[in-house]
């Protein structure tokens, strides 16, 4: 979803094949994601979204000492600290294990979503659709 300081943001959910610039918003300090063709509103992630960046993902030195880069081109999306009201949660994870705070990309870069997490929803019309009738009644 969208960090807790993108809540005066426009916004809208991602959808497989969506082109993505990291962008930070209005006068707020937070970075995010958005459209390439609408920077003004902020497109949402689920955890477990995964996309695919047009060259290594760079961001700022937790300690403002200039910035770093993950030498990756694929990353999936978390939310950490989630018992931590008032921080920011959303993340980045790359395939080394590194996780990275989506406020801390550096703007401007590119990436597409690759592809969306299974929802809850689509998760239990799968199990209904599977198993039969009589199975669920002796469940329940």
């Amino acid at each position: 979803m969208c960090d807790y300081s993108l809540e005066h943001v426009a916004s809208r959910e991602a959808e497989v094949g969506d082109r993505l610039i990291s962008t930070r918003f209005g006068d707020s300090i937070t970075r995010g994601f958005s459209a390439e063709t609408n920077t003004g509103v902020a497109v949402c992630l689920r955890p477990g979204t995964e996309l695919a960046f047009e060259r290594d993902v760079e961001f700022d030195h937790v300690l403002s000492r200039g910035r770093d880069f993950v030498p990756a081109r694929v990353a999936r999306f978390r939310q950490i600290d989630t018992e931590s009201p008032h921080v920011h949660h959303d993340a980045l994870e790359f395939p080394d294990g590194r996780v990275v705070l989506v406020t801390r990309l550096v703007e401007g870069q590119h990436a597409t979503v690759l592809q969306l997490p299974a929802t809850t929803i689509e998760t239990e019309k799968r199990v209904q659709v599977e198993t039969p009738a009589e199975e669920i009644e002796v469940a329940r």
